[in-house]
């Protein structure tokens, strides 16, 4: 895997003389080796900067080190920051600012002008925020004690967000096929994209997978199988409909890997060669780390890569969704979301099952393969990235997920039931207000906090659904949004 790594510059300058600076130092070291055994990704302590070359120089460095997925900053005494300007200009990388200080309390008997002059965080941090704003740099800041838990772990969240920066600025998709016919949503610029995103999204021939299928030998189906019957049950005697599902993740995989791309699209529509649409294949390629998108969906699939690596180890909860239908009985209103196939098993609440029905759409020769199961129950949020023409718009909503209220002994495919927030109905008119599509990444793993940490190192607007939400003020909030991103 990627090594990967956070920088802590930290803020002084020379007035204060060489005793000063050996303290700053060596608790800046100190401060970086604690919270690096709690935090995520180390924290990797590199310089006390006390001058304009030293700050541009470090940050010069970050930005052309593969391995320095952002930088995070403090002041521990005063930090003029006129001298941060250059550096700071100059940034590519995340940026978070901790606005913390050494020392827990006060001392009450040990404080004089020394020790104030020494620990000046409180004003020190206010003067480099000042630049921080003045500059108008896509920033967090986290305010609060360095060894408090609830820091450590608003930083982690942090930094995943700014794995997930590093994820997409290297995404690389793979469409078999177009778009499914006439659908508006799934379209999208993709040289836009790769301008905000860093996503390269092209196009390969079914034909070119079919051929890939056709070279893979019956040792490699053996062993995926293997994989299958150890983290699935088989619920179905045709083990030739399973086998043709790994012989197709086999191809996809390959393919995949040898063009670097993290993440895959398709459509029921183009299956010109192949028997059956990957069922079992593409939930398997997704508990792997991969994105998907059904229906030629490119954006949702590098947004549930994207999302996977943001998750819990690098590929949390994370998962291809499709809002199906809802549950509309007075006081039980939920939504069911499934997809005709393609359901991440990171979603599972069990073991999930391996069945083999009919599919009555597409060009289905023979009944795919596919994992059936039902959700989790817990708290999780729905992402929506839509292009509205000149822009990108990242939609997110609470939601609550639950145990299905009923079995759906007929439904033969992975589904999770939940409460959208503010209520069903307000939810619904809300999203469809907001143009959110009908595929969205569903993750018990990633916050919505994170998701906004996303979209503004990013660049790009984001909406965000909750339970205090109504249609009224999310009509004022897009309305003054559309006109800033405009201007913008």
């Amino acid at each position: 895997m990627k090594k990967r790594e956070f920088w802590f510059v930290v803020g002084s300058q020379s007035l204060y003389g060489p005793e000063v600076l050996e303290t700053v130092d060596e608790r800046a070291k100190e401060m970086a080796a604690e919270m690096s055994k709690t935090l995520p990704y180390p924290l990797v302590y590199k310089v006390t900067a006390k001058s304009n070359a030293e700050i541009a120089e470090v940050i010069k460095e970050a930005n052309y080190n593969d391995e320095c997925m952002g930088i995070i900053t403090w002041c521990h005494t005063f930090s003029p920051s006129k001298m941060w300007i250059n550096g700071l200009a100059a940034l590519q990388k995340p940026y978070c600012h901790l606005a913390t200080q050494y020392n827990l309390e006060i001392p009450n008997e040990e404080i004089d002008m020394d020790f104030m002059n020494l620990n000046q965080a409180a004003h020190g941090d206010r003067e480099h925020g000042f630049i921080g704003a003045r500059l108008r740099l896509a920033r967090k800041v986290i305010a609060g004690y360095w060894k408090d838990a609830g820091v450590h772990k608003r930083l982690g969240d942090w930094m995943k967000a700014a794995v997930g920066v590093d994820v997409s600025k290297n995404m690389r998709v793979m469409r078999f096929g177009d778009n499914m016919r006439e659908v508006a949503v799934t379209e999208g610029d993709k040289v836009e994209a790769q301008t905000k995103l860093g996503w390269q999204v092209n196009t390969w021939a079914v034909g070119d997978l079919v051929k890939e299928m056709n070279a893979v030998t019956d040792e490699e189906i053996a062993q995926l199988m293997n994989s299958y019957l150890e983290s699935y049950d088989v619920a179905t005697d045709n083990i030739d409909a399973i086998r043709y599902q790994a012989r197709e993740e086999i191809a996809i995989k390959k393919m995949l890997d040898s063009e670097g791309c993290m993440a895959f699209s398709n459509t029921f529509q183009d299956l010109y060669g192949m028997e059956q649409l990957p069922g079992l294949a593409s939930q398997h390629l997704m508990s792997l780390g991969y994105g998907y998108g059904g229906e030629g969906d490119w954006k949702v699939s590098a947004m549930t890569a994207i999302m996977k690596a943001m998750g819990e180890n690098g590929n949390g909860a994370s998962a291809f969704m499709e809002d199906y239908t809802y549950h509309l009985v007075e006081g039980q209103e939920y939504s069911l979301g499934a997809h005709m196939l393609e359901v991440c098993p990171s979603l599972s609440a069990t073991k999930p099952r391996i069945e083999t029905h009919h599919l009555g759409i597409g060009m289905n020769e023979k009944d795919p393969a596919r994992l059936v199961f039902e959700g989790k129950e817990g708290d999780a949020i729905v992402v929506s990235l839509i292009d509205m023409g000149g822009r990108l718009r990242l939609i997110c909503q609470d939601i609550v997920c639950v145990k299905p209220i009923m079995e759906m002994p007929n439904l033969p495919v992975a589904r999770v039931m939940w409460k959208a927030m503010p209520d069903l109905t307000t939810g619904v008119e809300c999203w469809i207000t907001a143009g959110g599509a009908h595929h969205t990444v569903l993750s018990y793993d990633v916050t919505a906090e994170q998701m906004r940490d996303w979209a503004r190192m990013m660049d790009i607007e984001f909406i965000h659904i909750t339970k205090d939400t109504t249609p009224e003020k999310l009509e004022e909030e897009l309305l003054v949004k559309d006109l800033i991103w405009k201007l913008k």
